[in-house]
């Protein structure tokens, strides 16, 4: 326990750290970036990606203006545009995410007013003609005739100007001053407003504000359904929208008084409630800022678009098909660049603002607009403790494994968790703390574990680091009781590996250079054998011992034994151009590996032990090594070693039966990786497989035609000469009728 105190006090620490920033007393902005991301990788998974028939979108397009001119248009054209919304296409509801702020001047009654006053002041003729075109020339008051008496929403803007700036009329409040019965409703408050011309906003039947909120990183997720201003609390223009469909309902503060898990001191806002004459209270979620999440359908009018969008001018020139906008929730908003109202979200970089009014009404329409109450404090705080507790107090005890296992479950139920009160719920749960904090006492208990282990490691170095390379000592420390130096009988590989003709070469060497010349390519193979997970027997001179399968268990023991062998003699060539550069002779090496049952551990004298191999598969290694020479290759393995190696093109060379055992055996000589042999290469095994073929049936004749071509194909190859020369000597002195195509050797 002593041992693992500052772990756990670490653990407590942070869970401490974790807990204030989720009461705010400490903001740490990674995690709420973090949190960001995973709303928004939550939402574009689950969002439904189909289009809301309910709802279209007259645009303000590049098609609209190219036509009809920039915006604002005369509001002459907009009030025929209302008369065929209503009149021909019967809608159900229009919303403007559109603020008509400034007098339209377009038809020039102004100007004749000014004349009418001074120049012309005594003219009848014109004064009456002034007083005939008067009605047709206002286009405001036109456009306020189109609005009155019909459900159109009109929409503005609060501003955080200092200089409290101020335009236009707003509307009635939505809910009065006081409401919140000094309730600690943290609701965003604003300074000015931009808001519609007075003749405007008294026709119309409501008006709504559309300042979406932009977090930290400038993305839209929420928009305020209350705003407060000057102690008033007014709507937004999709809460606006809603509620004049539903026949201008009164709003009601949603408080969750009831509720058994909250405390009786808890006083947050939880909803928007709105009573549907018969048919109960549509519930419009909002969180601590009294905002809603926008409950995003897909990714909008550049991705194929969640909602119709028609451009507003065929509405003014009747393109619109019969039918199309019948019973609709339409709303006149804009897509076209020039025109400033694209928006950061979630789902796409560019969205038209007025598509996130359109899928908040889709949400309320349906009734599965994301929850994410101030009560989703506690929430979190009870997940960071119950993270924070469990593995602070269990990490400590646990061996690695254990740990990993216990901290990818919890992992995973937080996630389960989390989706599940998202998907099924409709409630936003905070996710990164926990997920952070359960990362961070990982961490520290296997970086802390990582420097109390060492020392099992530095241990098992001193047993083993002279024959295993660094990864698998590495391994090894996971468990060190697991291994020691104790003999035991196993299946493993072996290699022998041996230059040719070392003495001329060390002849022909001054002794500093030959230290040099041996050292470099011992250090060169024994690398190539380390990174192979081989262990390093021993070096007996030139030649190196080394096998597979131990200390630590490995299946593909025989797999990187002769993976490892090609390497080498491919390292050999790279060593040559190195002793070329210093004028030093060139080296061949020749290679045996061998598959079987052996006893490996600690063996020799009380004087001195050494961790190696003993038993028949080493000896036979030791001698296919010594036989390369005889066939003219650099690798020989084993029948045992073939039949354990896969995606390897082998040659087979002969069947051998060396001295001391009376079973002859197959030996083979790997070519290549398949996939890698040239196809000239292939054609020259498959013949020679098949010269084996009729040498073994003693069809001679047969067997020399073919290893002339052979001959031919390769020239120079000793394999195909040592058969030449052997078929000539059978010819003189035929073997036994038992000898099934066996070569002896009589010598080790």
């Amino acid at each position: 326990m002593k041992q693992n105190l500052p772990r756990i006090v670490l653990a407590l620490l942070l869970v401490g750290l974790f807990l204030a920033h989720a009461t705010s007393i400490l903001r740490i902005g990674a995690i709420d970036r973090l949190d960001q991301a995973i709303y928004d990788a939550r939402l574009r998974a689950t969002m439904p990606n189909t289009p809301d028939p309910r709802i279209v979108i007259l645009d303000i397009d590049e098609k609209s203006l190219e036509e009809e001119g920039h915006w604002p248009w005369g509001r002459d054209k907009l009030a025929r545009i209302l008369d065929k919304l209503f009149t021909l296409h019967k809608i159900a509801i229009l919303g403007f995410d559109v603020v008509w702020a400034e007098k339209d001047t377009s038809s020039g009654l102004a100007h004749l007013e000014e004349l009418a006053q001074g120049e012309l002041k005594g003219d009848p003729a014109f004064l009456a003609q002034l007083d005939k075109l008067r009605p047709t020339l206002d286009f405001d008051q036109l456009f306020a005739d189109a609005i009155h008496n019909r459900p159109v929403v009109l929409g503005y803007f609060f501003t955080g100007d200092r200089e409290q700036h101020k335009s236009g009329l707003l509307p009635e409040p939505a809910l009065p001053a006081g409401i919140f019965n000094n309730r600690p409703i943290q609701i965003f408050q604003w300074d000015g407003y931009g808001a519609n011309l007075p003749s405007l906003q008294k026709v119309a039947l409501a008006a709504g504000h559309f300042n979406p909120v932009e977090d930290n990183d400038g993305t839209v997720r929420r928009v305020p359904m209350l705003v407060e201003f000057e102690g008033n609390y007014y709507e937004s223009l999709s809460l606006a929208v809603m509620r004049a469909l539903l026949g201008s309902p009164g709003i009601r503060p949603g408080y969750p008084d009831d509720a058994p898990w909250l405390p009786r001191s808890y006083s947050g806002l939880e909803s928007l409630d709105l009573p549907i004459h018969g048919k109960g209270i549509l519930r419009v979620p909002v969180d601590r800022n009294v905002a809603t999440l926008v409950p995003y359908r897909g990714r909008g009018f550049a991705a194929g678009g969640s909602f119709r969008y028609i451009s507003l001018t065929d509405v003014l020139h009747d393109r619109v098909p019969a039918g199309a906008l019948k019973d609709k929730i339409v709303l006149v908003g804009t897509s076209a660049l020039g025109l400033v109202d694209q928006r950061a979200t979630p789902v796409s970089e560019v969205y038209p603002g007025v598509e996130v009014h359109a899928n908040l009404i889709s949400g309320m329409l349906d009734g599965n607009i994301k929850e994410a109450p101030d009560y989703t404090l506690g929430a979190e705080v009870v997940m960071l403790l119950l993270v924070g507790l469990l593995l602070g107090l269990a990490l400590p005890f646990l061996s690695v494994v254990r740990a990993v296992i216990l901290s990818l479950v919890l992992a995973l139920l937080l996630v389960a968790f989390n989706l599940f009160a998202y998907t099924q719920a409709n409630l936003v749960l905070p996710l990164s703390s926990s997920l952070l904090l359960l990362t961070a006492i990982f961490a520290i208990n296997m970086i802390y574990g990582y420097f109390i282990e060492s020392r099992g490691k530095r241990e098992l170095a001193g047993l083993f680091g002279s024959y295993v390379p660094p990864k698998l000592v590495e391994e090894m420390s996971r468990d060190p009781r697991a291994y020691n130096m104790e003999g035991r009988s196993e299946e493993l590989t072996v290699m022998f590996a041996d230059v040719r003709g070392f003495t001329t070469i060390s002849e022909s060497l001054k002794p500093k250079d030959l230290s040099e010349y041996i050292n470099e390519y011992l250090t060169s193979m024994s690398l190539i054998i380390q990174n192979h997970r081989g262990t390093l027997d021993k070096y007996i001179g030139d030649a190196i011992m080394a096998f597979w399968g131990a200390p630590v268990a490995e299946a593909r023991h025989a797999q990187l034994a002769v993976e490892t062998a090609i390497e080498m003699q491919g390292e050999v060539a790279r060593v040559n151009e190195r002793f070329r550069a210093r004028s030093w002779p060139d080296m061949q090496i020749g290679i045996g590996v061998s598959t079987g049952v052996m006893s490996v551990g600690d063996m020799g004298s009380k004087i001195r032990l050494a961790y190696t191999v003993m038993g028949d598969a080493v000896n036979l290694g030791s001698r296919l090594e010594g036989v390369t020479k005889t066939y003219g290759v650099g690798i020989i393995v084993s029948e045992a070693s073939r039949k354990a190696v896969a995606g390897i093109v082998f040659r087979e060379l002969d069947r051998i039966r060396v001295k001391g055992k009376d079973e002859p055996i197959a030996i083979f000589e790997p070519i290549g990786r398949e996939g890698e042999v040239e196809q000239s290469k292939l054609d020259e095994l498959k013949l020679w497989h098949q010269t084996l073929k009729v040498y073994r049936a003693q069809q001679w004749d047969q067997a020399e035609l073919q290893l002339l071509n052979l001959q031919k194909l390769a020239p120079g190859t000793k394999l195909y000469v040592l058969f030449g020369e052997r078929i000539g000597v059978y010819r003189q002195s035929p073997p036994p009728e038992n000898w099934g195509g066996v070569t002896n050797f009589t010598e080790k």
